[in-house]
């Protein structure tokens, strides 16, 4: 199940990042929210690795737009380099914006990727961001 966050705390601060972490980026455009980046950079200490990086990290961060293509692909695809117990971040348009992906789309997507959501909140005049966390198996 899903609960949003409350929009008081900081978009980085919902994202869990902090310094030392490293954090790969997919979907990068000159849609994204410049100012997010910044401020995930600046928690992290560090550059974000771009989706041609080959190292392990601890955090995925995919701006996904309707028409970027298969999500589930994507979403398989961008665990490729992520940490056992890392997350991936999920970020669409927000409803009424270009490239808006519906929410269902990203829970009927996320199991058959291997990832359940966890929770979703506001990040950003023009995004929203969804957690993702790999399942586990017991």
């Amino acid at each position: 199940m899903s609960e949003a966050k409350a929009p008081d705390e900081s978009a980085v601060d919902q994202l869990n990042l902090k310094d030392g972490d490293y954090v790969q980026e997919f979907g990068y455009d000159d849609d994204v929210d410049a100012q997010l980046r910044d401020q995930i950079e600046a928690t992290i200490g560090s550059e974000l690795f771009d989706d041609e990086a080959q190292e392990v990290v601890d955090a995925v961060i995919l701006w996904w737009r309707e028409g970027d293509g298969d999500l589930v692909d994507e979403l398989v695809d961008v665990q490729a380099t992520l940490d056992e117990g890392g997350v991936v971040w999920l970020l669409t348009p927000k409803s009424g914006r270009d490239g808006h992906v519906s929410p269902a789309d990203v829970q009927d997507a996320a199991p058959t990727a291997g990832l359940h959501v966890t929770t979703t909140a506001r990040v950003s005049p023009d995004w929203s961001v969804t957690r993702l966390a790999p399942k586990r198996n017991f």
